[in-house]
This record gives structure tokens, C-alpha cells and sequence, in this order.
């Protein structure tokens, strides 16, 4: 028999179980369909196991730097115990992935290991939206749901023409998984993952060279944010390439590791090898093999197409959200956009609003970190705002030096005319968890002053966002 349920969810990321529960609290009942593990992406392969590994490779530069703090170490006293340093972010990953497990028994949803596969009208439903899922023991199930919610997430693109083995030239999925650490590395991709694992492996003491085809890394960032981290990894050792284009046909594997040959931004060629090959150049959506083709649902750029409020896609009892619909593929964005589907099926009296893709934080977990929301200085330009900057360097913050590290600034970005706060950009020691009042900030439309007049507590990074605002309106540095 098939089972019928109010909500059937494909795919179990942060998207797919934050709607999931989200439905379940509603007291719809609830089908996640999973082929991998609950916790997708994000918790396997993505951000949780990433972000312990970055943990280490922090406390390993501090340890070697603690002669600064007034503690000596002696350097043959610190080592890297690579097979420690994957345990305990498989221990991570292990607690949390329990964690949901135990969620979905709380609110009494239905977890369905397998791969499944949205059909067309049948004898199970007179329209699509049906998924027949092949379970993980090779016997089959029917889910008829009122409303299906694709959370299928995306996967790392690769660049055709590589020797892709899974150890010498991997993307960030394979990467997490090596057993042992190289002594070099070259990265492809001066985006958020090629600076948090140049930043990371740098920080591990691996020799690291970093190529970015366009002029500067994180591109789509503001440019203050691109030059301090360049700055910073430069200082750390990191060999930068940007405005260079790696020649696929170039790369091969070698004995001790793999060969490449870059097109450089002033027009020549120029050789290099490591021990191991990083591709970090996007992600794609899984949109292929989930039975699209027996819908209406189309898809765009390699993306589902969805509506920009409602997330309802050709099909309009079919939602879609999360990386498989582009936009900033976040986890933090497919749990707000599983918010906004479920709040409309349910017929909400006051539905989550989807926000803007510029209105997301965006964090870059590297050393220091960097944080974002709202617009770069040079978009509001383009997009006609008359603005006003601020800028205040960290190190004028007492906690910034007693941390250690005074690396970085807080931006401001507003209209001169209305006074309103257009962007928020950080970088520096916490700025992932700073931006959450930036955040906030944008939520409740506050203006410059009213963040800047809030008390923050001495001494704090949080000070940060309020002398930065103070130093919009003209006042200077207390």
C-alpha cells in the first residue's frame, strides 16, 4: 500500500528537516525521503566537517604563536596528529547526525532511506508529485503527498578534462575525507571554500598556492573584504594567483603528486606541482535523476525554476528550496526558504517572507574570518545609490588586541540621501557570529544611528558595529 502523508520531503539537508519539522509542529504528518544521511550536505560533507577541521588548524597556529601571549612552547613540541584532527570532526558530525535522528522520532516523522524519484499521474494520484523511492535494502515504496517540498541540494562541479582519483586531484567532498595531510597543495578557486581551506591548510603548515580566474578573490564580495584576506594569506605564506586560468590539458598526476600549468593575468605561462589538487569551483544543483521530466517543473542554468516568493514551482503543490534552486546555496538560506514553503502550504495568517539573496549573511570561515549582508559598496554604485562609507580597523578594539588578533575592519555602506544601511562587511576574529546583529539590523530597518546609539558591552568585538556607525554619522573613536 502507499503511503499517503500531508508532506513528503526529497532530500534530508537543512533545507529538507527544517521543513520537515516545521510541517511536523504544525501537525501535518511528515515523509522525509534521504539517500544518503539525514544532515545532507552540509553536515557530512560540507559546512560542520569543514568548519572542525578550520577549528584545528586554529588552535594549531595559536599553540605555535602562544610565545606572544606570554606562554613558550617549544615548536618540536607541536605537531599535527592528522588522524586526531579527523576523528574528532567525525565525533561532530557523529553527535549531530544522532542529534536529528532523534529530532524526527520527536516530532514523529516518517524517515525513508533511499532514492526517490518524482512520478507523473497515476493510478496512485491523478497528478504528479507522487515519489517512488528505492530503499537502501533494494525493496521499493510509494509516497503519495498532498504538497512535495525538493530539498535535493548540489554537489561540488568539477572542470571537464581532469585526472579526478579521490586523493591527488578531489574536490572539498574528497578532501574531507584524506587520511593523511599533504605538504602541498594547489587550490582551484579563489572562492569561499578555496580561502577557508587555503586559510585552513596554511594554518596546518601545508605549502599552499591558490589560483582565481578573476581578478581578485571573492569576487563577489566588497573589495576591502577580497584585499584584507589576500593580505592575510599572503602574510601567512599562501602563493596567490589571480586574473590566471588553469590549462585542464596541462594538469597530470606525477609520482610525488600532480603537475599544472596556469595562463597568468599579464599573458604568459607558468608552471606548478604539488603534492595534491583541489577543485573548488562551484557547486551545481542535483536536480538530474529525481524524475523532473514527469512534471511541469522546469529547470533554468541547471536549477530548478521556482516562484522568487513562494518557492512553488511549474507544479504548484511542488515547492523547491535550497542549493537546488541557486541563489547563495546556504544552508542558513534553505532553512529560511523551508520556512517560507511550509508557512505558505500551511496557508500561514502571517507567512514567512523570503529575503533577498543580499539580505542572507555571508560568512567565510577562514583566518580571520569574514562576514557580509546587504550590498558591496561597488553594487549600491552600480545600482544608483549616492552612499557613504565608514570604516573602523579592529585593532582599536580593546578585546581585538587582548584576543590576539587586530587583523581586519567593520564596514558600513548607506544612502547619503535617506540614511538608510544598504551593507555590513567584516572581517576579523568572530565576524561569522557578528553579523548576526547586522542581520537583525537589516530585519527591523534600522538605520546607522540606531545601531550605533545601542550600548554595547566593554570590552567586546561587538564594539565593532557601533563605532562603525558612529564613524558614519562623524563622530570619532571613544
Amino acid at each position: 500500500m502507499p503511503i499517503e502523508t500531508d508532506v513528503a520531503v526529497l532530500g534530508g539537508g537543512p533545507g529538507g528537516y527544517t521543513a520537515a519539522v516545521r510541517a511536523a509542529q504544525a501537525g501535518r504528518s511528515v515523509v522525509i525521503i534521504e539517500k544518503e544521511k539525514l544532515g545532507g550536505t552540509c553536515l557530512h560533507r560540507g559546512c560542520i566537517p569543514s568548519k572542525a577541521l578550520l577549528r584545528s588548524a586554529e588552535v594549531h597556529a595559536t599553540v605555535r604563536g602562544s610565545e606572544a601571549y606570554g606562554i613558550r612552547v617549544s615548536p618540536d613540541g607541536v605537531a599535527v596528529d592528522w588522524p586526531a584532527v579527523m576523528s574528532r570532526k567525525q565525533a561532530i558530525v557523529d553527535q549531530l547526525h544522532r542529534g536529528l535522528a532523534a529530532l524526527m522520532k520527536q516530532h514523529r516523522i516518517r524517515v525513508l532511506e533511499g532514492s526517490g524519484r518524482i512520478i507523473g499521474p497515476s493510478i496512485f494520484s491523478p497528478r504528479s508529485g507522487s515519489v517512488a523511492v528505492e530503499l537502501a535494502g533494494g525493496e521499493s515504496e510509494m509516497v503519495v503527498p498532498r504538497h512535495l517540498i525538493i530539498a535535493t541540494g548540489s554537489r561540488p562541479r568539477r572542470l571537464e578534462g581532469l585526472p579526478y582519483d579521490g586523493h591527488t586531484v578531489v574536490t572539498s567532498d574528497e578532501a574531507l575525507s584524506w587520511e593523511t595531510m599533504p605538504r602541498s597543495i594547489l587550490i582551484v578557486g579563489g572562492g569561499v571554500i578555496g580561502v577557508e581551506w587555503a586559510s585552513m591548510l596554511s594554518d596546518f603548515g601545508c605549502k599552499v598556492t591558490l589560483v582565481e580566474t578573476a581578478e581578485r578573490l571573492l569576487p563577489g564580495e566588497d573589495r576591502d573584504i577580497s584585499a584584507e584576506l589576500h593580505k592575510s594569506l599572503q602574510k601567512r605564506g599562501v602563493a596567490i594567483h589571480t586574473g590566471a586560468r588553469l590549462d585542464t590539458d596541462s594538469v597530470r598526476l606525477a609520482e610525488d603528486g600532480v603537475t599544472a600549468e596556469i595562463e597568468t593575468s599579464a599573458g604568459g605561462k607558468a608552471a606548478l606541482s604539488a603534492e595534491r589538487m583541489l577543485v573548488s569551483v562551484g557547486r551545481q544543483g542535483n536536480v538530474e535523476g529525481i524524475g523532473l521530466e514527469n512534471t511541469d517543473i522546469k529547470t533554468e542554468s541547471g536549477f530548478i525554476a521556482v516562484d522568487p516568493q513562494t518557492l512553488q514551482t511549474g507544479e504548484r503543490h511542488i515547492y523547491a528550496i535550497g542549493d537546488c534552486i541557486g541563489g547563495v546555496q546556504l544552508a542558513h538560506a534553505a532553512m529560511h526558504e523551508a520556512a517560507v514553503a511550509v508557512d505558505h502550504l500551511l496557508g500561514a495568517p502571517v507567512p514567512t517572507v523570503r529575503s533577498a539573496d543580499r539580505d542572507i549573511p555571508r560568512c567565510v570561515y577562514s583566518r580571520p574570518e569574514a562576514a557580509a549582508i546587504g550590498w558591496t559598496e561597488a553594487a549600491a554604485k552600480a545600482s544608483g545609490f549616492d552612499v557613504k562609507t565608514a570604516r573602523v580597523p579592529m585593532r582599536v578594539l580593546g578585546k581585538a588586541l587582548v584576543f590576539g588578533e587586530p587583523e581586519g575592519f567593520a564596514k558600513v555602506v548607506a544612502d547619503r540621501a535617506t540614511g538608510d544601511l544598504l551593507g555590513i562587511h567584516l572581517v576579523g576574529a568572530h565576524a561569522t557570529d557578528l553579523i548576526a546583529e547586522a542581520s537583525l539590523a537589516k530585519l527591523l530597518d534600522a538605520v546607522p544611528w540606531e545601531i550605533g546609539r545601542a550600548i554595547h558591552p566593554h570590552p567586546t568585538l561587538s564594539e565593532a558595529l557601533s563605532e562603525v556607525m558612529a564613524a558614519l554619522e562623524g563622530a570619532g573613536h571613544v
